[in-house]
């Protein structure tokens, strides 16, 4: 039997997705009629066992659900989900979780796409030079093996994909921290097909970026809040060696804080973030993917969490009063938060994990649940032809168009009991077993006929069989090796020393007189104070911009103008921390020089900025001098070699949450539970900047320095007054005897994992 066959009798009816089958909504067109006057003797019924394709309600926002384990992954597929995303190796943002070896992950597709549900592999961390070959095999590997996508963050990786899996779909990380138009606009220039916006955004923030994005956007709807914007996080690392970059975060924001002497609250944890009453906007406002958070969580939780988010959403409707009481009992820090998504910051929206009763009940219902069922199953259309003089005829199609027939032995007439149609289509919709569920069957049944039931059983497996091949068919990608490509040689010169002031009033006569090679100072205090910059430069000095690592869309204006005044004083060179600020910066015509935030970890990622036309680039300082001595410095790179290193930059005003005011030009310290005080010092938009407590020092380290190829070393100055700025920049100069009163290395020294 061919396909056409079945087609031609007015058998099929049009394709549309069916609500959790995994795909893409397509186009609806109108259904055919029929034309019973070709074949006046035949039966032909539609018998419905579920909801038919052409009357489900279209949902377009995926759930995104976590697969820390394969018993995670099982759970996820089972309440739902119409993706997963999981870990392979050990290149992801959750390393502690129970990542996937080849084998599992290799069964874990096969076993997704069988149930049309999509897995995403997590690579979303900083690879060193030494770490690229290995995290592109494991991405590679992937693609082989079938998976839909890869989260990255790393730009050298996103670099080195592009040349050995070019067919590979690639998703920006949330810890690339984009958060604008711009950024996501940045993200689709670089290949990327999806964008996870940063957790801080707001409801209109996402709108407008949805409204006009080329790429799909994915936002986090539910799980634990970061304090600091994903991907500028460096308070782990400094601390205690153990990067968030790099999927090993030891959460020193959930531990207590205080403003005095005592470590008495918690400032810096945030309650879950559940934005499970704002489902329906979110579908509207054009979100193609809804992120459940939840890698380092136990599978009842995972079920739960997407049963609760993947029911309401398919039956287009908000969680009931239960549903949500289920969500706290899975796992919440004193309730959950929606505060950045409604624009209502503040103490509200902190909340830390208390002891609670186990849910034991709650668990072992979804234990249950998950280790015995199939989830919503696979949709299916079944259809069948018992006609006299030819084969019998049985097809199936699943809900994206895929079709598979098979044909029997033509039928006897019936000599005691002619088959009916009640007893072909009871034969099909025997799926029990099977991933599979009938949402509809068609069959043509002309009387007189005698049909075995083990002829429609066995072609029913052939064609399941065969629709299973189908829907695990390994895609046709190209792959190649993994190139290190061109050398560069490292600058043999004395590297130049650059000042990077805070405010306005560090920028004084004597700092200019000492005539470092550059100083830089926010945009917005250049714009504020234009006559000290003019006369800086009159100096001989040049001035840099520094924009901020965090700009949304609304405060873009603002930012504009404030590098349009920083172009009338004088100022040409710019430093960037984020991808946003690429465009406004070229369109102004300043020379872009890549600043801390863009978390240059390798070589690979070093060219990918010299492509983009950055002049220089600030390599990353949870990188040891021997690991930046080795890159490959395709522009220019310098280090921050001095200074209070920012470990962490928030949306939530803690100082505000504290006083009830805004007090940002007060010195405020952060007390930990050690005695350790921490500056919190405003950032740009009245965010926070929290600082840490020990100044990096190498001015005694020049042997070391001097020899990693650098093209300049940068003086971070944030609590410094004038004088100090002076004496710092004499020390690196050999000069004086200025040593901090509490100094560190720094990572320059050490390994971070």
């Amino acid at each position: 039997m061919k396909n056409q066959d079945l087609r031609s009798k007015s058998v099929f009816y049009p394709r549309r997705r069916e609500a959790g089958a995994g795909s893409a909504p397509k186009a609806s067109v109108t259904k055919p009629k029929r034309d019973d006057s070709r074949t006046p003797n035949r039966s032909v019924t539609t018998a419905r066992h579920d909801k038919p394709f052409t009357e489900t309600r279209e949902q377009a926002m995926e759930i995104l659900s976590p697969a820390g384990s394969p018993e995670a992954l099982r759970a996820a597929v089972c309440a739902g989900a119409d993706a997963v995303y999981l870990g392979f190796g050990q290149f992801n943002a959750r390393r502690g979780a129970k990542n996937f070896t080849r084998d599992e992950f290799a069964a874990a597709v096969s076993y997704c796409h069988l149930r049309g549900v999509k897995v995403y592999l997590t690579l979303n961390t900083l690879c060193s030079d030494r770490e690229m070959a290995q995290a592109v095999d494991c991405a590679v590997q992937a693609s082989q093996l079938g998976a839909d996508a890869v989260l990255v963050q790393d730009m050298g990786l996103v670099r080195s994909l592009r040349q050995c899996a070019p067919d590979l779909p690639l998703h920006a990380s949330t810890q690339m921290t984009l958060h604008s138009l711009d950024g996501v606009k940045q993200a689709a220039g670089l290949g990327m097909t999806r964008a996870v916006l940063a957790r801080e955004l707001s409801r209109r923030d996402i709108a407008y970026i949805c409204q006009r994005s080329p790429i799909e956007i994915e936002v986090f709807v539910h799980g634990a809040l970061c304090m600091c914007y994903s991907g500028q996080c460096f308070m782990s690392s400094v601390i205690g060696g153990r990067s968030g970059n790099r999927g090993m975060c030891a959460q020193p924001c959930r531990l207590p804080y205080g403003w005095g002497d005592w470590a008495d609250g918690h400032p810096l944890s945030l309650k879950d973030m559940s934005l499970a009453g704002h489902l329906k906007e979110l579908e509207e406002l054009g979100v193609a993917s809804a992120k459940i958070e939840g890698r380092m969580k136990r599978p009842e939780y995972v079920y739960i969490v997407t049963r609760v988010y993947a029911d309401a959403l398919r039956e287009g409707r908000e969680p009931t009063a239960q549903e949500l009481s289920q969500l706290e009992q899975a796992f919440s820090r004193q309730g959950f938060t929606d505060g950045y998504f409604v624009e209502k910051k503040g103490p509200d929206m902190f909340g830390v994990r208390e002891e609670a009763k186990n849910p034991r009940e709650l668990f072992a219902q979804a234990r249950a649940a998950y280790e015995k069922g199939e989830g919503p199953g696979v949709p299916v259309k079944f259809y069948a032809m018992v006609r006299p003089g030819e084969p019998l005829q049985v097809g199936v199609e699943d809900s994206e168009g895929r079709v598979v027939t098979a044909a029997g032995n033509v039928p006897e007439a019936a000599r005691r009991r002619a088959a009916t149609r009640a007893e072909v289509e009871g034969q099909l919709t025997k799926t029990g077993g099977t991933p599979y569920r009938v949402a509809e069957v068609r069959s043509l049944v002309q009387d007189g006929l005698a049909v075995p039931l083990s002829a429609l059983n066995a072609l029913r497996r052939q064609v399941l069989d065969g629709l299973t091949a189908k829907r695990t068919a390994l895609p046709q990608r190209r792959h190649g090796p993994y190139k290190l490509g061109a050398r560069y040689e490292n600058y043999r010169g004395e590297p130049d020393i650059r000042v990077s002031l805070r405010r306005a009033g560090q920028l004084t006569f004597e700092l200019t007189k000492a005539r470092p090679s550059l100083i830089t100072l926010p945009a917005e205090e250049i714009a504020a104070h234009p006559d000290d910059v003019e006369a800086a430069i009159r100096r001989g000095v040049p001035v840099a911009a520094v924009l901020p690592r965090i700009c949304f869309d609304r405060e873009l204006p603002g930012l504009r103008r404030e590098l349009e005044a920083c172009k009338e004083a004088g100022v040409t060179d710019a430093y960037v921390g984020n991808l946003g600020h690429v465009p406004l910066c070229k369109e102004l015509g300043f020379t872009l020089r890549g600043d801390f935030g863009l978390q240059v970890f390798n070589s690979q990622g070093v060219k990918e900025y010299k492509r983009l036309g950055f002049q220089s680039v600030t390599a990353s300082f949870e990188l040891k001098l021997a690991q930046i001595r080795d890159l490959a410095k395709a522009v220019d790179t310098e280090i921050i070699a001095y200074g209070r290193l920012p470990l962490m930059i928030t949306e939530n005003c803690a100082v505000k949450n504290q006083t009830g005011k805004c007090v940002c030009s007060n010195v405020n310290l952060l007390t930990d539970r050690k005695g350790v005080r921490f500056p919190v010092e405003r950032a740009y938009g009245c965010r926070n900047e929290i600082l840490n407590a020990n100044k990096v020092f190498l001015a005694d380290k020049a042997a070391d320095w001097k020899k990693a190829g650098l093209r300049a070393i940068r003086l971070l100055f944030t609590t410094e007054n004038g004088v100090e700025c002076v004496q710092v920049l004499e020390a690196y100069r050999g000069r004086g005897n200025y040593i901090p009163n509490n100094f560190t290395r720094g990572l320059y020294y050490r390994d971070v994992e």
